[in-house]
């Protein structure tokens, strides 16, 4: 009867995995957010030198007509951006699938969006040196308020472009070897 008992028991063996290693390459990411970074930044400062030396000071319906064109501005460069941004980081990830391009310009995004707060944060407190620094200061409220309908586009279209470029960055494996000889044995 002992014998039943045993057979009856279920018995465990342990199974070993091997390690995967992680599917994101944290180094194709941030080479993205860098190229973001750069093509919003230079492009940027022209847009707003173009939009600023166009304001004639005794008209108010021009600066009106420039926030307007700013907003264009900031959609249109924000989408380029993303798109250029997410193609370079879904090309150095070496990814093989859509699906992993898009997992990496998604991370590229989010740490675009990220980087880009921090930027004009650090930016707003410089520009309103007499104001203390703080969610609460004049100036920070005014770039907040303005953004608008305008931000909110601007970063839907710079999301859909940078996992539109990540995805359309992957690169298929080529297979190097190509026909094998066999060789004869030596003598």
């Amino acid at each position: 009867m002992a014998a039943s008992t045993y057979s009856n028991q279920i018995q465990t063996v342990p199974v070993v995995r091997a390690p995967v290693n992680s599917p994101i390459n944290w180094g194709a990411i941030w080479a993205g957010v860098f190229t973001f970074v750069a093509i919003w930044s230079v492009f940027g400062m022209l847009g707003m030198a173009v939009f600023a030396s166009a304001a004639s000071p005794n008209a108010a319906r021009a600066v009106t007509g420039i926030g307007v064109g700013e907003s264009i501005w900031a959609i249109v460069l924000t989408i380029i951006a993303m798109y250029v941004a997410g193609r370079e980081t879904g090309h150095l990830a070496a990814v093989t699938t859509r699906n992993e391009g898009v997992i990496h310009g998604m991370a590229m995004f989010g740490l675009s969006v990220v980087a880009t707060v921090v930027i004009i944060a650090v930016a707003g407190s410089s520009v309103a040196a007499d104001v203390a620094p703080s969610a609460h200061s004049p100036y920070t409220l005014g770039v907040i308020s303005g953004l608008g309908w305008g931000g909110f586009i601007s970063l839907f279209l710079g999301w859909l472009a940078a996992l539109g470029g990540a995805s359309a960055g992957v690169r298929s494996r080529i297979d190097t070897q190509g026909k094998v000889q066999p060789i004869r044995k030596a003598a």
